[in-house]
Formats: C-alpha cells, structure tokens, sequence
C-alpha cells in the first residue's frame, strides 16, 4: 500500500472492486490527488481522504474501464463504495507492476475460481485443472492426488490462506478419497508453482500449491447439485464491517462411477464435510481468522462378481472373479487454525497462527476373492458369447485388514513481513509437534488349484499339485506392526526480496533460506535428531524490448525431512535414521506475451533439472505409497514444460499445455531404471466456448494425454525384474451449461428474481470411452506357472446432469 498524505480532517473511503462477472478485482489503482493505493488479493481497498470537500477519485486497471466518482465525507465519517469495472480493455501508457506481474516474475501460475467450478472432471475441484498443466501428472481420475516433475504425491505443498494443510494416511485407492480439503466454493485465489519456490514455502522437493479463501463483502448463498453429491455455502458480514465470514457443506457420493466399473459392488460411500473461514477486525491494526475443517468419510464395499476380458483376438482370454466378504473404512479428519494479523505500521505486518489437525482412520477389511481364468467363447452366433468355456486357472485369494491410525499435528508459527522501498523482507519461526498411534494388521494368502503360494522370500517353492509339500503354511503377505511415534520439528526461514532497474531493463532478486530441525521418537527405539538448511534463489528480468518478455531462473538445494509414512517401512517397523531427501533444482523459465487476433495469449516454456541424493525408494499401487525407509538410491529428472493460454475464444480463458520429462533412480548401485513416476510425455487442453448467436450456452473441455507409467507389477516384485509399463493414459471430459441468469440480467418479477446467477448442465466423463487402467491384478495358469497382468480398469464413459445457483 503507498504511503498516504493525510490531513487533520479526513474520511475513510473502502469497499471491495469488482469485475461484469462480480469477481474481485485486484491491484487496482485507487487515486485521489496525490495519495492512493490498490486493491488487494480480495479487490478491497482502504483510503483516506480530506473531509468536509469534493474529492474525486479515479479507479483505474490495466485491463478494464476507469471509474472515475466525486464524494464529499464528513470528518471521520466511513463510506462504503464498491464499484464494477467493465471489461472493455482500456491502454494506458505507463507500465503497471502489479501483483500478477511479481507472481510471473516467481514462476507462479493463477488460476480465476469460476474456471475451477466450471470445469468438467471426474473428481472436479482444483487438482483437476492442476492435472490439465506441463509437468503435472495423474493417471486415475477417481482420485485428486497428483505428482509434479517426477516426483509423488507426498511431495507436494498445500497451503489455506497461508496455513499448511495435511491428507489422510491410510488412503489407498481413488475411490476411497471423497473430498478434496480445498472447497472451491470458498475460494478466492488459486496459485501454483511446480518448482523452484521462495524459501517462505515448505520442505518439500517437488510443488507448491497456494490457496486464499476469501472475505465476503455481502450476504450471498450458493448451491451446486449434482449426480456425484451436492455444495452449498453461505456468506456475509456484519454492518460495521468488522466481522465477515463464509462457511461451506459438500456431500459426494462416488457411486455414479464406481458402479460403472467392470466389478459388480454392494457400494455405499459417504463423503461429507464443513469448513469455514471467519474475520474479526478488532481495529485497523489487528484482526483475527479463523480457518476451520471436519470431514466424515465412510466407505462401505462389498464386491460382488468381476469379469475382465483381455488377451488378443487370436487367444481371448477373461477372467471371472467372484467375491465374499467387504471392507469398511472410516477417515475423519478435524482442522482448526487461528490467525493473528497486526499492521504494524503501512510496512511491517506480523502474524502468529497457531492450528491442530487430528485424523482418525480405521480401514477394516475381509475379501476372499475366488477366480477362474479361461478361454472366451467368440461365437457370434452363440447363446455364451462372451462367457468364460474353458479355465486354465483356478484360484483364490483372501486379504484380512485391521489398520488403525490417529495422527495430532499441532503447530505455532511467527510470521513477519517488512517493506522498505524496493526491498522486501520476509521471515518466520515454527515449531510442530506430530504425535501418531499406528496399528498395522495386514495379511494375504494366495491359493491356486488348492494348493497355497509361498511368500517371494521363501525358499521353499511349492510344486503342489504334483509333488505334496510338508513345509510350514505361510502368507504371501504378513504385516503386523504397533507404533507410537513422536516427531518435533522447528522450522525457519529468512528471505530479502528487491526489485531493480538494470539499464532500461527491470529486475527482480529473491535470495532466502530454511533450516529444518526433527527429533524421532518411538517406544522401544532411540531417538535420532537430525537438521538440514536449504538455500533457494530466484532472478527474473524483464527486458525493455518490443516484445514483451520475461526471463527467470530459480535454483537452490531443497531438503524434504521425512514425514511418518517415510519413515515406516514394508514390515511396518518405524526407522528413525532415515535422512532427509535432497535435491538440487535449476529451473529456466520465459513468459512472452503477446496479441493474436486483437487478443491477449501468453507462451510459457520451463526447462527444469534435479539432481537427487539420499532418495527413499518407494512402490506405487494405485494411490498407496510404501517406502523401504532407507535412504539407498539416488536420482534425477529433467524435463521441458511448456503452456499456450489465452482468449482462443473472445472473453474466456483456454490452454494447451506439453510437457516431457525423463526421471531415473538407482538403487543400491544397481544402475538406473525408470521411478514409478516416469511420465514421458504430456498432453493436455483446457478449451471453453460459447455459441455466438446463443452466449449463455457454454462449452467447456477437458482434454489429457499421458504416456504410460512404469508399474502394474505384483506389489512384492523387485523393481528391476518388471520394467514393464501400463497402457498410456487417454481422457476427454466435456461439459455444456446453459446460463438462465447471469450476473448481468435483473428479473423484476417472475421466478427467476431471487437468483443472482443461474445454470443447468450436462456433463459427459470419459467421452470416448477410452478403458484406462491404473494397476494389474495378477492370476497363475496352473498348468503353464506362468503369471497373467490382468488389467484393472479405471471409470467408462459416465453422463451426469448439474446445477447452480446463487442467491
């Protein structure tokens, strides 16, 4: 905010911008004389001006129309004003620096909320545009979890209005995971970077991803009703303006694309959850938050029958599964955070923020899965087409689980923020304590054409039916584990943003580092303490050509200490020694933006290379991560990432987006082979559209192409012994909507007077039908001992009808 020149008498001036489309606008230039100031990330804006005589103030953006309005205040007298800039492009002559200016200038990716909600998905929200960028890769889409330049889903960051937020433990599938913790209903901004971040941000090693809720300006409420569950939120804020809250309910019910699945199910999920987010300003100088989240998830499965159909045309093959038994997971998950914020003065800003986050995960299950393997009957003309005639195989498998976790993660944390000129200095203290009980009970037994299949660790093989074995009966698997661990950790950072002029080009200099220090505890164990320090830098320029072009390199050494789940390995035993994952990132980066058909495009291209040491191998099944807690590998990724968007259709917002990437591992000096996460090529498109005669009907398209992963080998198999990979990955969602009220229309009478914004849709997943598949189920032919990679299929094609709705 610019320093104010203020007189004796004065008024104050505030209230919040917005857009046609009642979107907030920020960094808009608010001007009255010679004092002024801009929005913020909210389009609220805060200014004094003399009192007791005509003032005008000049509301202006480089992007959208002036407002130019004349008031006369009292001495001491608030007036609330709230303006609608239109969006007809106004150039202006100066060069504006504005906060999406020093977001570019970071790497940073913005993404407006309306294109979050509009966006058709499987598992709609933010992951799933997250999933439509370079680098960023999924290959189910039951499941919001994704992984980014070569790196898994435990490596990424979460923030809420600068709070880091957690995931449940113990999830092992896609269609176990319900909700996202982010509520698109309730938020404001959306960031994202995919590498190379400020030190301000967390130790992890792969993306960082930054959401803001917002602070109501209004009383409005929301709704949106799908087959797949329903939202609704409400807002508002009080007369004096000192108390503002927003609070949202979701419901999701899996159902519609699990029961479209190959495999006949008894399924009753529920996925529900509140959260709210509330303001308090106490004076102009203090306000408290309050960031607060519950989430109940119950899954109930009971399989029924399978058949999956594989083979080539010559040999067509299926398998046919029948099933007893089910499995009953419980996740629930309560979040509270507190937030302090004192303005100093208009340059230094302080923030304490205390929060706790406490999981409660129970996943019981008793399955006995009975297959036959066989030939298909092809007959056309036959009654049994389709059917299996004769099996090759004939087996069972019975898996027994009595996993239970409870997880309290509380922590405080000092936040500071001082502006001084061009320079900026940022800073922060933090201490978490992570206190976890985790009971592991998990077996698996194996049987084929009566006889039990030994453990891979075994000696022993057993040649059953053929010759009799007199050996001991083992599961194939046998995990049994108690632990009580505590892990505290202090955390801090330190970093000095400038910007400067470097000849008649500008530049920005960020240069910060962290220090990271745990203690490991455990009943029966000693305890290890370890730290590690991280210095990151990042330098952009902008040169003063006619094209407009940004250049920017980011680098520094990135640590990621181990959480819980990296440190327990496959047996369930809880290591303490386990160091911290390191790697060394170097990113080049160029945004150039120019016009196209009077339009405004940007291209950005990112070339990035890690180097990463003391690396902790893990396996891949489906979305369950297992570590071997040992830090007896090391690896690298590099890869190209480059994003078209624009206004491809006048008014709204599309990107095409590829991205290649090579990461390899090495483990225990074996040589390098493919990690699980060795996503070579992406292709991805975010299309929206209109009808031009008909505006209000709308288009939106979701297209991804992802080469196939490494993986669908048994789960006990030795990476080095199956490189093979699964088939690439091919998805197309599409989405009309049609809008019966917008922010633009004003209904005086009728039905459709209560509503501020109105639509119905459909939506179309998996348009072409495309059979993804995500892991392997593996089956023996009894008579040949060979093992078969039958392929377990993600979600069809699935139609889905939608609404919404704003009061």
């Amino acid at each position: 905010m610019a320093t104010l020149s203020v007189v004796a008498q004065t008024g104050t001036l505030k209230g919040v911008i917005l857009s046609g489309n009642n979107t907030p606008i920020p960094d808009v230039n608010i001007s009255a004389g010679t004092a002024g100031t801009t929005t913020n990330d909210s389009g609220y804006y805060n200014i004094k001006i003399p009192a007791n005589q005509d003032i005008t103030i000049i509301f202006s953006h480089i992007t959208f129309k002036s407002v130019i309005a004349t008031f006369h205040l009292k001495n001491g007298e608030d007036v609330e004003f709230h303006p609608v800039m239109d969006d007809t492009i106004e150039q202006i002559a100066t060069v504006v620096i504005s906060g999406k200016t020093r977001k570019d200038v970071a790497g940073i990716v913005t993404f407006e909320p309306e294109t979050i909600r509009n966006i058709p998905g499987a598992n709609s929200g933010v992951e799933n545009l997250l999933k439509t960028l370079p680098g960023v890769s999924s290959n189910n889409e039951l499941s919001t979890q994704y992984s980014v330049r070569g790196g898994n889903f435990d490596e990424n960051l979460v923030y809420v209005n600068g709070i880091e937020v957690y995931r449940p433990f113990l999830i092992r599938s896609g269609q176990q995971e319900g909700l996202s913790f982010v509520n698109t209903d309730l938020v404001q901004n959306v960031d994202f970077s995919a590498g190379g971040f400020q030190a301000k941000y967390g130790d992890k090693l792969s993306s960082v991803l930054d959401i803001t809720y917002r602070k109501p300006y209004q009383f409005g409420v929301s709704a949106d009703l799908s087959l797949l569950g329903a939202s609704v939120s409400a807002e508002g804020k009080s007369k004096d303006s000192k108390f503002n809250g927003i609070i949202g309910m979701r419901y999701r019910d899996n159902s519609l694309l699990v029961n479209a699945k190959e495999t006949e199910t008894n399924y009753d999920p529920k996925f529900a959850d509140i959260q709210t987010y509330l303001t308090y300003k106490f004076t102009d100088k203090f306000q408290l938050s309050f960031l607060g989240n519950a989430s109940i998830n119950k899954y109930n499965y009971e399989p029924e029958t399978r058949q999956t159909n594989f083979g080539t045309l010559q040999n067509p093959l299926a398998l046919l599964v029948f099933y007893e038994g089910q499995e009953r997971d419980k996740y629930e998950t309560y979040f509270g955070a507190l937030k302090g914020t004192y303005l100093l003065n208009d340059d230094l800003t302080l923030n304490l923020i205390a929060s706790t986050y406490h999981t409660i995960e129970e996943e019981h299950f008793d399955i006995l899965a009975q297959y036959r393997l066989g030939e298909v009957n092809t007959n056309i003309g036959n009654n049994d087409l389709g059917e299996v005639e004769f099996s090759e195989g004939i087996g069972g498998q019975l898996n027994h689980g009595r996993n239970n976790l409870d997880a309290l993660i509380t922590t405080m944390e000092h936040q500071g923020d001082y502006k001084n000129d061009d320079h900026e200095f940022e800073w922060s203290i933090k201490y978490t304590n992570e206190d976890i009980r985790d009971r592991l009970v998990e077996w698996e037994v194996i049987d084929s054409a009566g006889f039990s299949i030994n453990p891979p660790s075994s000696d022993a093989f057993n040649n059953q039916p053929y010759a009799p074995y007199e050996g001991p009966l083992e599961p194939f698997q046998n995990v049994r584990a108690k632990n009580q661990t505590q892990i505290d950790r202090v955390q801090a950072y330190l970093q000095w943003s400038k910007r400067m002029d470097i000849g008649d080009s500008e530049a920005w200099l960020n240069v910060g580092a962290r220090v990271h220090n745990w203690t490991v505890k455990d009943d029966g164990i000693e305890s290890n303490n370890q730290t590690v320090v991280s210095p990151r830098a990042q330098f952009a320029i902008k040169p003063n050509w006619k094209k407009d072009m940004l250049f920017r390199i980011g680098t520094g050494l990135y640590y990621q200490p181990p959480f819980y789940r990296e440190l327990r390995d496959s047996s369930g035993t809880v290591r303490p020694n386990v160091k911290a994952q390191q790697s060394f990132h170097i990113v080049l980066g160029n945004d150039y933006s120019f016009k196209m058909w009077d339009r405004p495009f940007k291209l950005t291209t990112e070339a990035y290379y890690k180097k990463i040491n003391d690396v902790n191998p893990y396996t891949l099944e489906n979305v369950r991560i297992r570590y071997r807690a040992n830090n007896n590998s090391e690896a690298y990724a590099y890869g190209l990432d480059m994003r078209l968007n624009g206004e491809f259709v006048p008014g709204t917002e599309s990107w095409f987006s590829f991205g290649f990437l090579k990461t390899e591992e090495n483990i225990d000096n074996k040589g390098y082979i493919p990690r699980p996460t060795d996503q070579r090529l992406k292709f991805a498109a975010l299309f929206q559209d209109y009808v031009p005669n008909l505006p209000k009907m709308k288009m939106y398209l979701n297209l991804v192409y992802n080469t196939g992963l490494p993986g669908g080998s048994p789960s006990y198999a030795d990476p080095y012994q199956y490189q093979n990979r699964l088939p690439d990955y091919k998805r197309a969602d599409i989405g009309f909507q049609y809008v019966i009220v917008d922010n633009k229309d004003n209904y005086e009478r009728g039905w459709r007077k209560p509503f501020k914004y109105l639509s119905l849709g459909v939506e179309i997943f998996n348009v072409f039908d495309v059979q993804n598949s995500i892991t392997n189920t593996w089956v023996r032919d009894v008579y040949s001992k060979r093992q078969y990679a039958i392929p377990n299929y993600l979600t069809p094609r699935v139609f889905n009808v939608r609404t919404s709705m704003r009061f």
